[in-house]
C-alpha cells in the first residue's frame, strides 16, 4: 500500500513543481516578447499588477518541500526584472520588495538576497522600511554560522538603517551585532568585518551625527560590488559628506576621510 502511494504520490509533486516553475517562468517569457516593442507606461503597469498578483500567490502556495528550488527562480526573475533599466526608468522599482517577501520567506538563509534586498529596496524603491522588516523577520531563523558570513546581513541592515532611515541608534546596535557575530570565526575576512563594523557601532555611539560613520557605511556600499549607478550615488554622497573617493592604480577605491568629523 505505501509503494502504491509513493508511486502516484511522487509523479503528483513533480507535476505540480514543473507547473509552478511554468507560472514562474511565463510572465518572464511575455515580457520578454513585449520588450521588443515599444509598450506603454499604461501597458508596463498592468504587467506590473500581473507580476504582483503572481508573486502574492507564489507567496502562499505550497512548495511540497521545494522551497529553496521556489527562492532561486523567483531570484532569477527579480535579476531580469531589476536589470531592465529601460523599463525601470519608467516604472520604478516598487516590486522589489514583493520578490524578497517570497525569496526571503522559502530560503530566509538566501545570503545573497539579503544585499540585493537592501540596494533594490532600500536605495532603489525607497522603502528602507520593508528592507529592513524583511531582514529583521529573516535573522530569526539565522544564526553566526547558518549560513557562513552571515554577518554580513546585520551590516546591509545597519545601512539601511544609518543611510536611509536615519536611525543612528538602531544602526549602531546592527553594526554591533555583525561584529560579534563576525568576531567568531578566525579567518581574516571575518575578522576584518568583525573591526571595521566594531569601530562604526563606536563611531555611532560616541557620535550618531558622525560623517565618518556615514562616510565609511557609503564605502561599504561602493565596495561592495554593485552596479554603476549605486557606485556613482555613493561616491556622490561621500563627497557630499566631506570625502574623496580615489581610485588607485590596481582598481579598488580608497576613501580619504575630512579633517574633521
Amino acid at each position: 500500500m505505501l509503494l502504491y502511494r509513493q508511486f502516484f504520490t511522487t509523479p503528483l509533486i513533480a507535476c505540480v513543481c514543473i507547473l509552478g516553475v511554468g507560472l514562474i517562468q511565463f510572465p518572464q517569457l511575455q515580457k520578454l516578447i513585449s520588450s521588443k516593442q515599444s509598450a506603454s507606461l499604461e501597458t508596463l503597469e498592468k504587467e506590473i499588477k500581473s507580476e504582483n498578483i503572481r508573486l502574492n500567490f507564489l507567496q502562499k502556495m505550497p512548495s511540497f518541500g521545494y522551497d529553496n528550488f521556489v527562492a532561486d527562480l523567483v531570484y532569477l526573475n527579480f535579476l531580469q526584472y531589476f536589470g531592465d533599466d529601460e523599463v525601470r526608468d519608467k516604472t520604478g522599482y516598487s516590486l522589489s520588495p514583493e520578490y524578497f517577501e517570497v525569496i526571503l520567506e522559502r530560503d530566509p538563509r538566501f545570503l545573497a538576497a539579503y544585499r540585493s534586498l537592501s540596494i533594490s529596496t532600500s536605495l532603489y524603491a525607497a522603502m528602507p522600511e520593508r528592507a529592513i522588516a524583511i531582514s529583521e523577520k529573516g535573522l530569526k531563523s539565522l544564526s553566526p554560522s547558518v549560513p557562513e558570513k552571515s554577518y554580513y546581513i546585520w551590516r546591509y541592515k545597519g545601512i539601511d538603517e544609518l543611510l536611509f532611515l536615519g536611525n543612528a541608534q538602531a544602526a549602531q546596535q546592527s553594526f554591533a551585532m555583525a561584529a560579534h557575530w563576525a568576531s567568531k570565526f578566525s579567518d581574516e575576512e571575518s575578522q576584518l568585518i568583525a573591526t571595521t563594523s566594531q569601530k562604526t557601532a563606536e563611531f555611532l555611539s560616541r557620535n550618531p551625527n558622525s560623517k565618518y560613520a556615514q562616510i565609511s557605511t557609503w564605502s561599504m556600499v561602493l565596495n561592495n560590488q554593485v552596479d554603476e549607478r549605486t557606485q556613482k550615488r555613493a561616491i556622490k554622497e561621500i563627497e557630499a559628506l566631506g570625502g574623496k573617493v580615489i581610485t588607485t592604480p590596481e582598481g579598488t577605491n580608497k576613501i580619504v576621510f575630512p579633517p574633521k568629523d
